[in-house]
C-alpha cells in the first residue's frame, strides 16, 4: 500500500458500551427531560415499572386480586390444595376420582386391579361303588319305614350291581340320559322320579306326552340315589334290556372288551362305537357292567343304540366270529404294523380287541388275533388310553370301510 493512501481515523466512543446502534436507529433515544414527560399510558420500560402497577387505580390506590403480588405471602403447605384446576400429578383420590396431592390422602391404600370374585365350579364327582354299596345297606337296616319306605329301598338297591342283577332294573340320571331313554327307548322305561320344583318344562312335558308316570321325591332322597355328589334332580327307573349284534349280516366292525373296568372308558368305548357307525360290542368277562349308572351317563343314554352282548367269554367268541368271515384285530406295542398295511381283503370284515386299563389286553387272547396293529406315535409315550386307542381304530376303520364300499 502507498504511503499516500494510509489515513488515520479517530473516533470518540459516547454510548454505552454493547447497546447496537441499530436499536438506537430503530428506537430514538430521549433525553431525560423527555422521559418524565412521557403520557403515562405509554407502557413503560419493564425495569421501570413499579412492582404491582398493574394492580393500581388511577389514584394510586391498589385493586384487590390484581397483579403479580396481591396475594397473601404465606409459606404453601404441602397438600394444602389442589394443584391447580386440573389436580395434581400424584394420582387420584380412590372414591371421586379427582387427583389431589398425597396430603390430601390420608391412611389409603394403594389400589390394584382385580378379578371380580368368582363362584367355584361344582363339578360332578362320581362316587365309588364301595360308597354306594354301604349307603344302600345303611338304607335296607334302617328300622325307619317313613323315612324309608319298601319301594325307595328297592330303588335304592339299584344303585349296587347285586341290586341290579337281581331286579332286572337300572336307573339312568340326568337330564340328557332321561331325555334319551324317554325320546329313543320309550319301551324300557318303567317311570321317571324327580325333585319338587324341577325347572326343565320342556322335558316333563316330553315325559308327560310319553304317558310316563311321575314320582316326586324330596332333594333328600334323590342324593341318596345319586351316584353324583351334585344331583341333576331327574332319574329314569328303567328294564335291563339290550339288542344284541346281527353278525351274519354285518359288513363293518365290532369291538371286543376284554376287562375294562372303568366305567368312565366303556361309557366313552359306546360313544365312539355309535358315532364311527360300528355294528356292536361284545363285553366280556371282568369288563363292568353296561348298566352301570357311570356308564349310562358316561355314554349320555345312547348306549342302547349300540347293539352289544355282556357277560361273554371271549375265547369262544373270537372263534365264534371267525367262523362268520371276521378278521380279530388286536393292539400289540410289539406289532410292526398299523391297520393300513393290512391286506384290504381281510378288512371287509373285522372286530378290535381293546384291553383292560392296566395290564393291557390279555396275551392268551393276542395270541389267538389274526392280525395285531400297533398305533404310530412318538416313542416318548409308551401306550394310550383304551377309549383314545379305540377310537383312533375306530376312525381309521371307518375310512378304509367308505373305500371298499
Amino acid at each position: 500500500m502507498s504511503e499516500e493512501n494510509k489515513r488515520t481515523v479517530k473516533m470518540t466512543l459516547n454510548r454505552k458500551f454493547g447497546v447496537s446502534e441499530r436499536k438506537d436507529e430503530r428506537r430514538p433515544r430521549r433525553d431525560d427531560g423527555a422521559r418524565e414527560e412521557r403520557n403515562a399510558t405509554e407502557r413503560p420500560f419493564r425495569g421501570e415499572r413499579p412492582r404491582g402497577a398493574r394492580g393500581l387505580r388511577e389514584d394510586g390506590s391498589r385493586r384487590e386480586g390484581e397483579g403479580r403480588f396481591d396475594r397473601e405471602r404465606r409459606p404453601r403447605r404441602f397438600g394444602d390444595k389442589p394443584f391447580g384446576s386440573r389436580g395434581g400429578r400424584f394420582g387420584r383420590d380412590r372414591r371421586d376420582g379427582e387427583r389431589m396431592f398425597r396430603g390430601d390422602r390420608q391412611e389409603q391404600v394403594p389400589v390394584y386391579r382385580q378379578r371380580p370374585e368368582q363362584k367355584a365350579e361344582i363339578v360332578d364327582e362320581n362316587l365309588d361303588e364301595t360308597t354306594l354299596e354301604a349307603r344302600a345297606a345303611q338304607v335296607e337296616q334302617s328300622a325307619d319305614s317313613v323315612a324309608n319306605p319298601p319301594w325307595f329301598r328297592k330303588l335304592l338297591a339299584l344303585t349296587t350291581e347285586k341290586g341290579r342283577e337281581r331286579e332286572g332294573k337300572f336307573l339312568g340320571e340326568g337330564v340328557h340320559v332321561v331325555d334319551e331313554l324317554v325320546s329313543n327307548h320309550r319301551e324300557i322305561v318303567i317311570s321317571v322320579y324327580m325333585v319338587e320344583g324341577f325347572e326343565n318344562e320342556t322335558l316333563v312335558e316330553k315325559i308327560n306326552d310319553a304317558e310316563i308316570t311321575i314320582h316326586v321325591l324330596t332333594m333328600e332322597q334323590m342324593k341318596q340315589l345319586s351316584s353324583t355328589v351334585t344331583t341333576q334332580g331327574i332319574i329314569a327307573y328303567c328294564r335291563i334290556a339290550n339288542t344284541k349284534p346281527v353278525y351274519e349280516t354285518s359288513r363293518s366292525v365290532l369291538t371286543l372288551v376284554d376287562a375294562v373296568q372303568d366305567p368312565g372308558n366303556l361309557g366313552t368305548l359306546f360313544r365312539t362305537s355309535l358315532g364311527f357307525g360300528s355294528d356292536g360290542m361284545v363285553l366280556g368277562r371282568g369288563t363292568v357292567s353296561p348298566f352301570n349308572p357311570k356308564v349310562v351317563r358316561g355314554s349320555s343314554g345312547t348306549f342302547l343304540r349300540v347293539p352289544f352282548e355282556f357277560d361273554i367269554d371271549l375265547v369262544d367268541h373270537i372263534n365264534f366270529l371267525r367262523s362268520k368271515g371276521y378278521t380279530i384285530i388286536a393292539t400289540d406295542l410289539h406289532a410292526r404294523q398299523s391297520l393300513k398295511e393290512i391286506p384290504k381283503h381281510k378288512l371287509r370284515k373285522m372286530a378290535f380287541l381293546v384291553g383292560n386299563e392296566g395290564a393291557g389286553t390279555n396275551q392268551y387272547l393276542i395270541e389267538l388275533a389274526d392280525e395285531t396293529v400297533k398305533i404310530p406315535m412318538s416313542s416318548e409315550l409308551e401306550s394310550l388310553n383304551v377309549s383314545v386307542a379305540h377310537g383312533i381304530l375306530s376312525y381309521e376303520a371307518a375310512q378304509i370301510q367308505e373305500e371298499l364300499k
